[in-house]
């Protein structure tokens, strides 16, 4: 199978990778073509969560200063409801799903600042609905919280119910930072500040060739544009505009691992790779893209954290 998707370039955001001059590539093993997402009112997808109610569906949500608005997308790529959200889409960046007190939650992370001009930030919690239809929301619980030494643009947001955590990644710093939030804050009125826990590890940076190739996008291609843990709470991945990265959870904790050398794998060539979470089962991914049409694709990690696999069970906290 061979992927192919457009190009364009937004305001506000980094020149998406140049297509590639050599004759096009079949997909990575491990990749598979799902669908390609065309519906015009997914025109920037920059997060996405898979669903812990409805099973085949991902929730998906634009950039900054589009609807308000999730969007239940099937793995055909066909829309199959629109959640409506009562607060405004300032710049959302990344969506977890997870499952607390026996009930499904979507959190929504505001928490993009391209210019570095935002004092508070914002992350929006709200329960899956049962029914899978067209819905407007009238309340949501949102957690405002403030970096602790400036402002900073966040692309990436993955949530541990175990800990009640919340572990934020910044995006333009080298190396890219790591900070903790409560879920479930002692004051749910108070401004939290982020905590910074540690620095990412083995995260790749452009060389002097990429620069010189691509000096607008070539200083962007390591930054960090999504995060996720998956559903059993073994596996911390991030994802670059190139790369997706694992870490095994470690008894010493998130900080900890994530300071470890990581499992890296690249993507097959993508206009922008924003959009990346687990699916249920934490034995592959889903990854999409921030420009239309955009490839909706599977990367299956089975064999590709050979050798680590026992570390799962070291410590489920």
């Amino acid at each position: 199978m061979v992927l192919f998707v457009g190009l364009g370039v937004w305001a506000g955001e980094p020149e998406p990778a140049r297509a590639p001059s050599r004759p096009l590539q079949r997909l990575p093993e491990g990749v598979s073509l799902a669908a390609v997402i065309t519906d015009a009112r997914l025109a920037e997808i920059s997060g996405l969560a898979v669903s812990r109610r409805h099973p085949g569906i991902v929730w998906m949500h634009n950039d900054s200063h589009d609807a308000n608005a999730l969007y239940a997308v099937d793995a055909g790529g066909e829309v199959r409801a629109t959640l409506q959200l009562p607060v405004p889409n300032v710049d959302w960046e990344d969506i977890a799903s997870y499952e607390r007190d026996g009930k499904a939650f979507l959190l929504v992370a505001d928490t993009g600042d391209n210019g570095g001009r935002r004092s508070e930030l914002v992350l929006h919690e709200l329960e899956e609905p049962e029914v899978l239809a067209d819905a407007r929301l009238t309340g949501v619980r949102s957690i405002r919280f403030r970096w602790p030494d400036g402002a900073r643009d966040c692309e990436a947001v993955a949530v541990d119910v175990e800990d009640g955590s919340i572990w934020l990644v910044s995006k333009k710093r080298v190396p890219p930072e790591l900070f903790r939030l409560s879920l479930i804050p002692a004051d749910p009125a108070a401004v939290q500040v982020a905590e910074k826990r540690g620095e990412l590890a083995g995260i790749v940076q452009p060389t002097p060739a990429d620069l010189a190739h691509s000096p607008v996008y070539g200083k962007y291609r390591s930054q960090i544009t999504a995060a996720d843990i998956s559903a059993d709470g073994h596996w911390f991945a991030v994802m670059s505009y190139l790369h997706v990265y694992l870490w095994p959870r470690q008894r010493q904790g998130w900080a900890a691992a994530l300071a470890t050398a990581p499992t890296r794998i690249d993507l097959p060539w993508m206009a922008q790779a924003e959009a990346m979470a687990f699916d249920a089962s934490g034995r592959s991914l889903w990854i999409s893209s921030e420009h239309l049409p955009a490839p909706l694709i599977r990367l299956d990690l089975s064999g590709r954290v050979s050798g680590q696999e026992s570390r799962l069970s070291i410590d489920p906290r």
